[in-house]
C-alpha cells in the first residue's frame, strides 16, 4: 500500500515528495540523500544498491540539478540523462537504490534471517519474497550456509505470466523456501 501512495513517493509516475520511508519516524528521506551526498558517495550508492551501470552519468546529472524534491523531478532528471530505451523506466534501480538506501532493507534482512532460522521449529518452514537481487542473493547465501537449514527450493519460484498480467510487481518476485532440520 506504502508503494502506490503518490505522497510516500516510492513512484516516479506519481508528484510526491521524494521521501521512499516505510517508516515515517525514520530519520532520513530519499531527498536528504539525493540532495546532500556528494556525487561520487550518491554514484556509489546507486551502483551499489541499483545495480546501475550509469550510476556516474546518474549522479552528475542529479548534482547539477539540485535541488530536487519530488519523485517525478528526480525521474526526469535520471530520464533526461539516459534518455528511454526499452520498456523499464531508466530511474528504476536509481529509485530502488534510493528506496534499499532509505530503509536499510539489506542491513534488516541480514539481521533478520539469523533470528527466523533459531525461532523456527524442527520440521519449522520459512518462505521468504525477494523483489530484486541484492535481496534474492542473501536469502539465498543464508539459506545455503545455514546447516540448520535445508533448502526446499533450489531454484526461486517466480510468477507465471499470468500472475504479472494480474499484478505486475510480481514480475521481479522470487520466493525461496527453507525448512529447519536440527
Amino acid at each position: 500500500m506504502q508503494l502506490a501512495d503518490p505522497a510516500r513517493g516510492f513512484s516516479f509516475a506519481s508528484e510526491g515528495a521524494l521521501d521512499m520511508r516505510f517508516d515515517a519516524r525514520a530519520q532520513t528521506t530519499a531527498a536528504d540523500l539525493v540532495n546532500d551526498l556528494d556525487e561520487d558517495e550518491l554514484a556509489d550508492l546507486i551502483f551499489e544498491y541499483g545495480e546501475e551501470r550509469a550510476s556516474r552519468k546518474i549522479a552528475r546529472a542529479i548534482a547539477h540539478a539540485r535541488p530536487l524534491e519530488t519523485a517525478t523531478q528526480l525521474a526526469r532528471v535520471i530520464e533526461i540523462a539516459l534518455g528511454r530505451r526499452g520498456r523499464i523506466h531508466p530511474a528504476t534501480r536509481t529509485f530502488q537504490a534510493l528506496r534499499i538506501a532509505v530503509n536499510r532493507e539489506l542491513e534488516v534482512i541480514e539481521n533478520v534471517l539469523p533470528q527466523i532460522a533459531e525461532t523456527l521449529a524442527i520440521g519449522g518452514r520459512v518462505a521468504i519474497i525477494a523483489f530484486h537481487s541484492l535481496e534474492d542473493r542473501i536469502v539465498k547465501n543464508y539459506f545455503r550456509s545455514n546447516k540448520q537449514l535445508r533448502v526446499l527450493t533450489k531454484h526461486p519460484i517466480q510468477a507465471t505470466r499470468a500472475e504479472e498480467l494480474a499484478n505486475p510487481r510480481s514480475r521481479s518476485a522470487k520466493l525461496r523456501v527453507a525448512e529447519r532440520i536440527a
